[in-house]
């Protein structure tokens, strides 16, 4: 349930914006007032926001999908990963990489050489191996684990990402655009809100503001899974009742059948029991 307050958004100090000389004009609907230089983000519109994205992201977690959190600054890093734990989600707190989403296939078989190595330390080929390549492969599987370890195990395309400073993670933005999948992200009043489905006005350098927001949608995913058990659970007893009843079908259907040629086989035979008398 979404109980974020615009008590709790000024006490996170969501609402103190940039410099007024480094804003994006096209934030100016989500901007207050400017008070000694710096923009101030009007609360009740990040609210309204917040609250727009909680439940967008329940649905789509509702419906099936997965969520990846993105936020490779460093205040938000932590906090990314987790939360993103946390709610059983992926994450990328690390650099970038181009090609993350739009060219997932490469990425997936970088993942899957993780994962190579890994059975490798484990299935006794180290043994086989000089300590200058065990060396040499340890720090393949390093660098690997460092930037795709939030993703080892995302088979699919997510159905919806997290930003936090979407300026910052216009890389990420761009390939999410490209192939429309929704975004949520952290708009602060230097960033461009146009290509963010759900955007979220407010602080993207306050930690107290990134944690606050990240902890609300990792919050909305978890309800999003437990609302796609309940529905669930009640469609598998159905099918199992279906089916059960199915196999009774079945069972009498071939009991008959068996009967009939029992009987057929005693006329044949001449012995097929006369009705009384």
């Amino acid at each position: 349930m979404f109980n974020v307050t615009l008590q709790d958004l000024l006490i996170a100090g969501a609402h103190f914006g940039h410099l007024t000389r480094r804003w994006n004009p096209k934030m100016k609907r989500f901007i207050f007032m400017e008070r000694n230089g710096i923009h101030i983000i009007d609360l009740k519109k990040t609210l309204e926001c917040l609250e727009e994205a909680y439940q967008a992201v329940v649905d789509i977690v509702k419906a099936g999908e997965d969520v990846l959190f993105v936020g490779t600054k460093k205040q938000a890093k932590d906090i990314i990963k987790n939360e993103a734990e946390r709610c059983n989600a992926f994450y990328v707190t690390e650099r970038w990489l181009g090609g993350m989403l739009t060219n997932f296939s490469t990425i997936k078989k970088s993942i899957k050489r993780l994962k190579n190595i890994e059975k490798m330390a484990n299935d006794g080929t180290y043994d086989k191996l000089t300590k200058k390549e065990i060396l040499k492969i340890e720090r393949e599987r390093a660098k690997l684990d460092k930037v795709l370890g939030g993703i080892r195990d995302m088979n699919r395309l997510p159905g919806v990402i997290f930003v936090v400073d979407t300026k910052k993670e216009q890389i990420a933005v761009a390939e999410a655009v490209k192939l429309n999948i929704p975004i949520v992200g952290m708009v602060d009043t230097n960033c461009d809100p146009d290509p963010i489905d759900y955007p979220i006005p407010a602080n993207d350098d306050a930690f107290k503001s990134i944690n606050l927001i990240t902890h609300a949608i990792a919050d909305a995913v978890m309800e999003g899974r437990s609302a796609q058990v309940r529905e669930e659970v009640p469609e598998m007893i159905e099918e199992e009742a279906e089916a059960a009843e199915t196999y009774e079908e079945v069972v009498v259907l071939e009991d008959e059948e068996q009967v009939e040629a029992i009987s057929e086989k005693l006329k044949q035979a001449g012995l097929e029991e006369s009705e009384p008398e």
